[in-house]
């Protein structure tokens, strides 16, 4: 039979040993890492789950490195925000509460504390995060408002700011006369009155001829309890047959024979520019002295021989009178306040914004234009709002697989673009002090200043785009919840595919190196054995 020889045994026994040690030292390594195998291929049928599972891993601290960012985002809009807020608060408070007195640059102390409330507004619009602006949609590159002194005073002498454009309206509404763009005559009849809009008509104008302007009073309505009276209410003078343009629209009252008695009265009532309505209501009256808004009754004289009847003609011509005194006031009033605010409307509200056409003076001014960037300041440089498209979703972020959050917001958004422009024309309007309809201006310019910044159903607010980013928040922490509860049980997973139980490896590593020992000590005992000791 064939005997191996002592090199034949310990090959074989070698080979163990060698054995042994290869694995003593996968498992040291293991109980170093903590892991099955440095790579894929050591882990055996779990690798492909293993990948999987820390690919979901990774996913889940990638989309929790988005809603930190996105969170960081919305805070610092939401801090912006209710600064806005506040500042609306503060406005209209100074507004609802603001009296008369002047400083020496024409403006009372409500609309000092807007002034600085604008510049505020407009630096809070300009908030950004490293170098991406919040308020300006898509283009978050672009800070989206123009720099407050520059909306305000304009850039240079060529371009305009509001303060310029509501100037220029305010000339075209008065007109040259002071009379918001309307006449007050006698009538037909020397016992009537009449009052018309007063506009330059052009039937050769094409496409469609120039009716009447956009500036100034028009007329609305006429209404009387005056026994008697007839009244016409607003009707062109003389009607016209297309394609001729329009003639003016007027109204007026006939007295008649009749002569009007103690406290009947008779109310002309006006459209403004900024879609307010006011009326002038006056009162027949014999008092001495007269009474404001009141006209005086004509007494005739009794004492005459033979006696002189009360003249209705007379009386009618005290009514003209005193309806051109009250159209003045009026003017220099209600509708000087109407008119920053329209012209407000037209420079914050129209993409490019809108001015007086033609050059000063502007008295006879019968249309607008559009403004040019190298002539008039444009107050909104980011992504136009859109209703077609929201601006929520002018920034998304994803933060689940399935799941997005928006959270864009444009500076031109209704809420946020109203109250800045209401701010700011409180803040640009200025007044003389010698100015006799001064104290009426301010009143009616505080009504609308403050029913502006009241909160109106069915319109946008600021506390809208504060609930839809709260929103976006709490859908990122419900996702982030689940997302928490996801990784640690794919952890869990994982951890039981490559890693390894540190107390059972140890074990191992014991018994194996007692094995080894035990081989080594074999090993030595062949390589010292002969045949002598065989035998």
């Amino acid at each position: 039979m064939a005997i191996d020889g002592v090199s034949g045994r310990t090959s074989y026994i070698g080979s163990g040993i060698l054995n042994l040690r290869s694995q003593i030292e996968d498992m040291t390594a293991q109980l170093a890492n903590g892991r099955v195998a440095t790579n894929y291929a050591g882990m055996g049928t779990g690798r492909g789950l293993a990948i999987g599972l820390r690919a979901q891993v990774a996913n889940i601290a990638s989309y929790s490195d988005t809603m930190t960012n996105i969170n960081t985002r919305i805070s610092v809009a939401n801090l912006a925000l209710q600064r806005l807020n506040d500042i609306g608060s503060e406005v209209k408070g100074a507004a609802a509460s603001a009296g008369s007195t002047l400083d020496n640059t024409g403006q009372t102390p409500g609309q000092k504390t807007a002034s600085l409330d604008f510049f505020d507004s407009v630096d809070m619009l300009n908030s950004q995060t490293s170098d991406r602006y919040l308020f300006s949609g898509r283009t978050t590159d672009t800070a989206p408002v123009t720099a407050a002194d520059q909306i305000m005073d304009g850039n240079g002498a060529a371009i305009a700011g509001l303060k310029q454009v509501i100037r220029e309206r305010l000339e075209a509404d008065l007109g040259t006369t002071g009379m918001g763009r309307t006449i007050v005559s006698a009538g037909a009849t020397p016992t009537s009155v009449q009052i018309g809009e007063d506009f330059a008509a052009d039937p050769y104008a094409l496409p469609t001829p120039i009716g009447a302007s956009p500036y100034g009073l028009k007329i609305s309505a006429i209404s009387t309890t005056i026994t008697g009276a007839t009244v016409t209410q607003p009707t062109e003078t003389p009607p016209t047959i297309p394609p001729a343009a329009p003639n003016p629209v007027a109204m007026g009252i006939d007295l008649g024979a009749v002569v009007p008695t103690e406290g009947q009265t008779v109310s002309f009532t006006f459209d403004l520019p900024d879609g307010t309505q006011e009326t002038i209501k006056l009162t027949a009256s014999s008092q001495t002295p007269l009474p404001a808004n009141s006209f005086a009754i004509d007494p005739g004289d009794p004492l005459a021989v033979p006696p002189v009847p009360a003249s209705p003609a007379i009386t009618a011509a005290n009514m003209q009178a005193a309806l051109t005194d009250a159209v003045q006031k009026l003017s220099g009033s209600a509708l000087a306040a109407a008119s920053a605010i329209k012209a407000g409307d037209d420079f914050f509200s129209n993409t490019p914004p809108l001015r007086v056409a033609g050059t000063a003076p502007f008295g006879n001014a019968t249309a607008s234009v559009a403004g040019t960037p190298a002539d008039t300041v444009f107050w909104y440089h980011g992504e136009p709002d859109s209703a077609s498209d929201p601006a929520r979703g002018t920034a998304v972020g994803r933060v689940d697989d399935a799941i997005t959050v928006q959270y864009g917001i444009r500076a031109d958004e209704q809420a946020l673009r109203k109250q800045l422009q209401t701010v700011a024309v409180f803040a640009a309007v200025t007044t003389s002090a010698t100015d006799p309809n001064g104290s009426n201006k301010l009143a009616a310019l505080n009504q609308r200043v403050a029913a502006n910044l009241a909160t109106v159903p069915g319109q946008q607010t600021i506390q809208n785009i504060q609930a839809d980013l709260a929103g976006a928040q709490a859908a990122m922490k419900s996702t982030a919840d689940r997302q928490t509860q996801t990784k640690a049980l794919a952890q869990t997973m994982l951890d039981s595919i490559e890693g390894i139980n540190n107390d059972e490896v140890a074990t191992k590593i014991l018994a194996l190196q007692t094995s080894l020992q035990a081989s080594y000590q074999l090993t030595s005992q062949l390589y010292q054995m002969s045949l002598v000791k065989f035998l």
